[in-house]
């Protein structure tokens, strides 16, 4: 490779699509990355079958302290643009749920997709790449790599967040970001299962593996309507995960476990027509028996026929099941969590062209921002759009 003109440090989504479009622009592209292969959060995510973009992706569905920022990324390259190429690799995918698409196959295709497109005569990828000093001098950005020094007028920094450590995440990205004056925004787990307090987790523990359709309300209003899981360790499910994006230590969360059905008026039909059922009985036709069993044991639902309901009851258990009331201890953090919220402040970063406005020459591109995508493929749209943003900015090659 001749003179370098962009050095890319991290080999994931947004660093691989990042060094494709800058070799085709004629860039002489080097992609610096830690790990032993290449898109290593790719292969495991949405099962091994990547939830590769959400058909419905817009800028309403991304976390910010800087909310319009990935508005002009996301317009101008957008799911359907990566969905065309998708489709020029004739990888076979399909919609899952609310316009989450997946691979049929594995998600090696999408690896492999974009291995094929970064294989071009102007772009290297080493991997096991041990970075052990970032400095500029001048024009250029030095970035001294296994003992040896490279050198470019372009650092893109694509590194990711600390989401999945045992996958090689490490803080790399921000340190580097601070150094040339970048602000932090905190950081802490996202679209992560939540913990629950030892007497309700040891009450609940025997649910592990029940999943219930549910609308989970954080405190601060934001809903989401999808699965709820039981886990060993307190409670997962897409539901979950995306309300923890808008969850803060010590809050409540409230669970409807019954979206599509009034309690009350469910009941006071039933009593009606059905006056010996029982009461657990006839609830499990709407709910799993596991749970209205740890219900009975939590003292929250009567072990007596519907005749023997009263109203205030019929009322309790209407609040009970749609407005059941979790205090979460915690979340399982880092090593389970799918994406980081916080990141490098995306005030101090160009919207069009994810330059730094620090420091020249510095680009910023996927989760190492303050960017944070709902659950169902909205985080790799950011990655897509994102490092298309920075690629078509970068300055044209030296070597021209």
């Amino acid at each position: 490779m001749r003179n370098i003109d962009v050095i890319i440090l991290g080999a994931g989504a947004a660093g691989l699509f990042c060094a494709s479009l800058a070799g085709k622009r004629g860039l002489n592209t080097l992609v610096l990355d830690n790990g032993k292969k290449l898109g290593r959060k790719i292969l495991m995510s949405g099962g091994g079958r990547c939830n590769f973009t959400n058909m419905y992706a817009d800028h309403s569905n991304y976390l910010s302290t800087n909310p319009h920022f990935c508005k002009s990324a996301l317009a101008r390259y957008t799911q359907w643009d990566f969905i065309s190429l998708v489709s020029k690799y004739q990888i076979p995918y399909h919609e899952k749920t609310l316009g989450q698409l997946f691979c049929d196959n594995s998600a090696q295709d999408i690896v492999d997709m974009l291995q094929n497109e970064c294989n071009l005569p102007n772009v290297s990828i080493k991997l096991r790449s041990e970075i052990t000093h970032v400095e500029k001098i001048n024009n250029e950005y030095i970035v001294t790599v296994n003992g040896s020094q490279v050198s470019a007028r372009s650092l893109v920094v694509a590194t990711g967040g600390l989401s999945m450590p045992g996958l090689g995440a490490t803080p790399f990205g921000y340190r580097l970001a601070e150094q040339f004056g970048h602000t932090i925004v905190p950081t802490r787990a996202a679209l992560v299962p939540f913990t629950l307090h030892k007497p309700l987790l040891e009450t609940l523990q025997v649910l592990s593996g029940v999943s219930v359709p549910a609308t989970v309300t954080s405190a601060c209003g934001v809903v989401f309507k999808e699965n709820i899981l039981f886990t060993h360790r307190g409670l997962s499910g897409p539901a979950i995960l995306q309300i923890s994006n808008y969850w803060q230590p010590g809050e409540y969360v409230s669970i409807n476990l019954l979206p599509e059905t009034s309690v009350r008026e469910f009941l006071t039909n039933e009593k009606q027509h059905r006056p010996n059922q029982s009461l657990k009985n006839t609830l499990a036709t709407l709910l799993p028996k596991r749970l209205l069993d740890v219900l009975q044991q939590l003292g929250q639902l009567p072990d007596c026929p519907l005749k023997q309901l009263n109203h205030p009851q019929i009322e309790a258990l209407d609040n009970l099941l749609h407005y059941w009331q979790v205090q979460p201890n915690g979340t399982e953090g880092y090593r389970t969590a799918e994406v980081t919220l916080g990141g490098v402040d995306t005030h101090e970063i160009s919207s069009k062209t994810m330059e730094s406005l620090k420091a020249p020459g510095l680009y910023f591109i996927g989760e190492v921002m303050d960017v944070t995508g709902w659950l169902g493929g909205y985080n790799f749209q950011w990655a897509w759009s994102s490092a298309s943003a920075c690629a078509e900015s970068l300055p044209a090659s030296q070597n021209s």
